[in-house]
């Protein structure tokens, strides 16, 4: 049983000193039948960890719901990287940033208008030792002392460069070890933030992405003994929507992970993998303007979205040979991919005439938030009668995050929320017109105090400055197609539409979703939610794992927001399009 201790000059395991070689990898980001391919390419490079967070949004949907199977069973995830010989860095939050969804806080808190998330709010406390409890429990045959991978467990998430309460991490730290955790615990944060954020007798980390020396001095005056350690050392970035994709050239991140090891500091750089925020699960930074991030987390890592090794992997591989052994043979070959273009997607639903065959909606007078409704991601249509005929001005007091506005099923406008609109001219054309609003979420903030992010259309509506009471509100969470009424033919339906087509395959392979002339929306391949598209760039492809595939017929389903391909098309290639570089 390897078990982690500290020295006044740095970590011990089983006695003999240790350094932590480790690279992030999410296995909520990978599809579950890929953890095992994914965590072999790690051993391969010469990590002898691995690191990840835990999303506590989806492991626990609903309060008394919580999920630790299929593509969120961690401790399979567990045990698959022990098999590998590889440790494990476990990072349970409660709050975890990791551009994820509100930060991995789930949404159902926000359903509390008064809610203060990462304090000591006695709701917010009750529901972490709550979470901690369901997680744990299932969790203590992994951790070190009883023969598992886990060797240490992190406190919180970079906490202070959010608040300075170390009550309320000391909250968090007791309601870990209350809870069976009994393996160190450590704390990371941004240098210019450890006094905030970390704690007495727990171990502090520090991160960055360069100046090694320079940060670890900080991080040294801080606490004058025992290990160094970067929790995240950032050897990439991740992108955003209308930005461009971002990368850093492989040599000199490999220079700077040189400078590192040479102090003798251990290691996790973010991210060794990234994978992809499949379905809705992106999330948005807020700082001033909202800036939902794409679907891929691809993140320049040394192993690329689909798992494939980079140039990055191989300079890794160089540098960390000079400090500890690396496997011998050769670097792992890329993996197998189709291609399949031209697909016709044949069939086609508009969504607003059949939204209330996907679900119930709920009178209220004003607009219901997704929170009251009871939502996490996807949309929400809310729909009222307009009284009068003629040109108004429409105001929403806010929109979160992006509302396509229709008159008559008619499409009159779009507010987003990044562009900070909150009106729109329009005319109605006659009494009672329906006006309806298709809300989408873009994926709450996860980081700094715009985590408080409630989704929909927020406060009042007003008409011509008097407000708009009596709304339908209408939740579209869109976790299963099997209600959409698709039927054949060759007209394209006004404003957002289903679209569906099937394709043959005769051995499944890892393939890239192309979807050149549509505009916004998102894709399903054989019921897996891939992800958001949208033409604004920079990601021009989403990624479609192996495993979603089938040998034979299969079935690809759009959600195009806006104006589709003329002729209905999307192909599927062999090679990824993540959009153009910063020159």
């Amino acid at each position: 049983m390897p078990v982690l201790q500290t020295d006044k000059a740095g970590f011990l395991l089983d006695g003999r000193p240790f350094r932590f070689l480790s690279g992030g990898l999410h296995y909520f980001r990978v599809h579950p039948e890929q953890w095992r391919d994914r965590l072999r390419k790690a051993r391969l490079m010469g990590l002898n960890t691995v690191e990840t967070y835990v999303p506590w949004n989806l492991h626990q949907p609903r309060p008394d719901r919580f999920v630790l199977d299929g593509g969120l069973d961690l401790p399979r995830f567990l045990e698959l990287a022990a098999a590998e010989g590889l440790h494990v860095l476990l990072r349970p939050g409660p709050y975890i940033c990791a551009e994820w969804e509100g930060g991995g806080l789930p949404s159902w808190l926000l359903a509390e208008p008064d809610m203060r998330l990462r304090s000591r709010d006695p709701r917010f406390l009750a529901a972490v030792d709550d979470f901690f409890g369901r997680l744990l429990t299932p969790l203590r045959p992994h951790l070190a002392p009883r023969g598992g991978p886990v060797l240490a467990v992190q406190v919180e998430n970079e906490y202070g460069a959010h608040g300075d309460d170390t009550a309320y991490l000391e909250h968090v730290a007791d309601s870990l070890r209350a809870h069976g955790v009994d393996v160190p615990l450590f704390t990371c944060d941004q240098p210019a933030d450890l006094e905030r954020g970390s704690l007495p007798g727990v171990l502090a980390t520090a991160n960055f992405g360069s100046r090694s020396a320079h940060h670890l001095a900080a991080l040294r005056a801080r606490r004058p003994e025992g290990p160094l350690m970067t929790t995240e050392f950032w050897i990439g970035w991740f992108d955003r929507w209308g930005a461009h994709h971002v990368v850093r050239d492989p040599d000199r991140a490999a220079r700077e992970l040189d400078e590192l090891l040479a102090t003798g500091a251990s290691v996790n750089f973010y991210m060794f993998h990234g994978g992809t925020n499949f379905g809705f699960t992106n999330g948005a930074n807020d700082k001033h303007t909202y800036r939902p991030t794409v679907t891929s987390y691809d993140y320049d890592a040394p192993l690329d979205e689909a798992g494939d090794p980079t140039e990055k992997y191989t300079a890794f591989r160089d540098v960390i040979a000079k400090y500890a052994p690396v496997p011998s043979g050769p670097v792992p070959a890329p993996g197998a991919k189709l291609a399949s273009p031209g697909v016709v997607l044949t069939e086609s639903a508009a969504l607003l005439p059949n939204a209330a065959a996907l679900a119930p909606g709920v009178d209220s007078r004003r607009p219901l938030t997704m929170e009251k409704l009871g939502q996490d991601f996807g949309f929400v249509l809310y729909e009222t009668a307009l009284p009068l005929p003629g040109p108004v001005l429409l105001e929403v007091e806010q929109v979160r995050d992006r509302a396509q506005i229709f008159v008559d099923g008619q499409p009159v406008g779009v507010l987003e929320r990044e562009n900070h609109e909150h009106a729109l001219a329009f005319t109605v054309p006659r009494a009672g017109s329906t006006l309806s609003v298709l809300v989408e979420n873009q994926g709450r903030v996860n980081y700094g105090q715009g985590i408080h992010d409630r989704k929909g259309l927020l406060g009042a509506v007003l008409l011509d400055g008097a407000e708009l009471a009596g709304w339908t509100s209408r939740p579209l969470p869109l976790t299963t197609l099997e209600d959409v009424p698709f039927t054949a033919g060759t007209a394209t339906p006004v404003g957002p539409a289903f679209h569906r087509g099937t394709f043959e395959v005769t051995g499944p392979a890892d393939t890239f979703l192309h979807l050149d002339g549509w505009t916004k929306g998102n894709a399903w391949v054989n019921g897996f939610a891939l992800g958001r598209y949208w033409s604004r760039g920079p990601q021009r492809s989403l990624y479609v794992p192996a495993p979603v595939l089938r040998a034979g017929t299969n079935e690809v389903v759009v959600l195009e927001l806006h104006a589709g391909h003329r002729a209905r098309t999307v192909d599927f290639l062999d090679t990824a399009d993540l959009g153009p570089t910063e020159e």
